[in-house]
C-alpha cells in the first residue's frame, strides 16, 4: 500500500499555535500540543489511541482545512445542525500533492444521521434517491460507502466502525484497499482491531503524550481484543474484583 508520496492528495498539515489561544483546550492535549507539522508518506493512515488524546480533533481540524463540511459529506456540502468544531481548524495549513483528488468525503460516525438526511435532500436534485433512513444504521452507511468510495479521492473517517458489525468492517476494509489501489487516500480514526490492520497502513499513537508511529501488534485495540478472546474469563475475573 506504499505511495509516491508527492501524489498524495495531503502531504502534511502544519499547525501555527499563534493562532490559539494561550487558554484553549487544545493546549491541554498532550499528543498535540507539542506538534508544528505531521507529514503523510502512505495511502492509509491510521490514528489510533485513547479516548480524548485528540485523534478526532486533528482529524476534524484537516477536514475542515480541506474544504469539507464540519459534520461531514463532500467539500459541496453546506449545512449545520451544530456548530462544535475547534479553533484548530484556523491554525492549520495543510500541504498538498501535485495530483488534485476527483472526488472526497469526511465521514463521521457522530453526526452521520445528519450527513444522512442531507445526502436523501441532495440525492433528490441529482435524480436519484437514496432513502438512507428506510436502512438501518449499518446498512445505510455501507450504502454511503459504496455510493461515495472512488478511486483518486481523498477520505477522512472518524471512527466509521461504530455503524457495523464485524463482517461489515471487513467489507468496508475491502472497500479502503481497493480505493487506496486506485489512487485514494485515506486518514482514519478508529478503535477497531479490524480496521487497524488494513495491510500496509501507517498506523500512529496518540497515546503517551506524542504522536507516533507504531505496529499493529502494539495497539492496545489488538492487545485488549486478544487478551480477551483468548483468555476471557481470567480478564473478566480481574476486571470484576
Amino acid at each position: 500500500m506504499l505511495s509516491d508520496e508527492y501524489n498524495l492528495p495531503i502531504l502534511s498539515v502544519d499547525i501555527d499555535w499563534d493562532k490559539i489561544a494561550h487558554d484553549s483546550y487544545l493546549r491541554g492535549i498532550a499528543a498535540i500540543k507539542d506538534i508544528e507539522r505531521l507529514d503523510f508518506h502512505r495511502n492509509i493512515t491510521v490514528f489510533v489511541g485513547e479516548n480524548g488524546s485528540g485523534k478526532s480533533t486533528l482529524l476534524e481540524a484537516i477536514a475542515v482545512g480541506y474544504g469539507f463540511n464540519p459534520e461531514g459529506g463532500t467539500r459541496n456540502y453546506n449545512f449545520s445542525t451544530y456548530d462544535s468544531h475547534s479553533e484548530l481548524c484556523d491554525a492549520i495549513r495543510l500541504s498538498k500533492g501535485v495530483r488534485r483528488p476527483k472526488w472526497g468525503y469526511f465521514l463521521r460516525a457522530e453526526s452521520f444521521y445528519n450527513v444522512a438526511t442531507a445526502e436523501e435532500e441532495y440525492s433528490k436534485i441529482n435524480g436519484i434517491p437514496q432513502h438512507f433512513h428506510e436502512r438501518s444504521h449499518g446498512e445505510s452507511f455501507m450504502r454511503l460507502v459504496q455510493t461515495n468510495f472512488k478511486g483518486n479521492g481523498i477520505y477522512l473517517l472518524d471512527e466509521p466502525e461504530a455503524a457495523l458489525s464485524p463482517q461489515r468492517q471487513l467489507s468496508l476494509l475491502l472497500e479502503i484497499i481497493n480505493c487506496a489501489k486506485d489512487g485514494s487516500q485515506f486518514i482514519i480514526v478508529t478503535h477497531s482491531p479490524i480496521l487497524i490492520g488494513i495491510p500496509g497502513a501507517d498506523i500512529r499513537s496518540f497515546d503517551n503524550g506524542s504522536i507516533h508511529p507504531i505496529t499493529y501488534e502494539e495497539t492496545e485495540s489488538y492487545k485488549i481484543t486478544k487478551l480477551f478472546i483468548e483468555d476471557r474469563e481470567r480478564l473478566l475475573d480481574e476486571l470484576m474484583k
